[in-house]
């Protein structure tokens, strides 16, 4: 589902080069759930990021089910993000003008799906997520836990093959970290996405099958998680 090959980036600024990447390569299968942990600086978010699609590599290449990002154009990638890759974020980037339900719904909207929006899956995901009385809601009337929910739900409902997590725990307290890690971890088994979670927290990481270890642009090593299904590809 995604493979990295010798992925590398390098920021400049004038003359300065810092590289923020190494030669980075690695598989995952379709329907894993992986975590990449590592300190601040480690090169973890512009993984992320280059495996988004979101910014393109300096060296190597990122193939995401079978299509080599580096030979789109700038409106392709937008599209094939848009199909196939759902996006979590550390702030929950939730339109405050709209209620929990709007912020779902126009994801599927830029999603540009040929059917119309699934009502009945809308409502299993806000059952699943626990926000099924909360849709009519505007974020400023949400708890923290709740909003990173309504984002987890923006994230699904164009039901894409993957999902990017970035620190999806970031700004919550052990409670809603907890539940926020239960529901990436129930909707990876139930609903069959490809997970990929970024933290710098090793505990929630080993909620995952496989934990890739980051430091100085590298990878450092990996483990199997706690969600280990026995299935490797490295």
């Amino acid at each position: 589902m995604i493979r990295a090959e010798h992925l590398g980036k390098v920021y400049r600024s004038g003359r300065l080069e810092v590289p923020a990447l190494r030669d980075a390569t690695f598989a995952i299968e379709a329907g894993e759930f992986v975590s990449i942990v590592g300190p601040s600086g480690s090169g973890k978010s512009t993984l992320f990021y280059l495996l988004g699609g979101l910014t393109r590599a300096t060296s190597g290449r990122v193939i995401i089910g079978g299509v080599d990002f580096s030979t789109l154009g700038d409106a392709e990638r937008t599209r094939m993000r848009r199909a196939r890759i759902g996006f979590i974020f550390q702030k929950f980037n939730l339109l405050p003008t709209l209620t929990a339900r709007a912020n779902i719904e126009i994801a599927h909207e830029i999603a540009e799906h040929s059917e119309p929006l699934d009502a009945e899956f809308l409502s299993q995901l806000a059952e699943l997520l626990n926000i099924g009385g909360r849709l009519d809601h505007r974020p400023s009337e949400l708890s923290g836990g709740e909003q990173q929910r309504v984002a987890i739900a923006r994230a699904l409902i164009a039901r894409p093959a993957i999902v990017l997590a970035d620190e999806p725990t970031g700004n919550l307290d052990t409670e809603n970290s907890d539940a926020v890690l239960e529901m990436l971890r129930r909707s990876n088994q139930e609903l069959h996405q490809t997970v990929l979670m970024i933290t710098h927290n090793p505990e929630a990481a080993t909620i995952a099958d496989r934990i890739i270890h980051m430091r100085d642009g590298q990878i450092r090593g990996i483990e199997t998680g706690q969600g280990s299904v026995g299935r490797h590809s490295w």
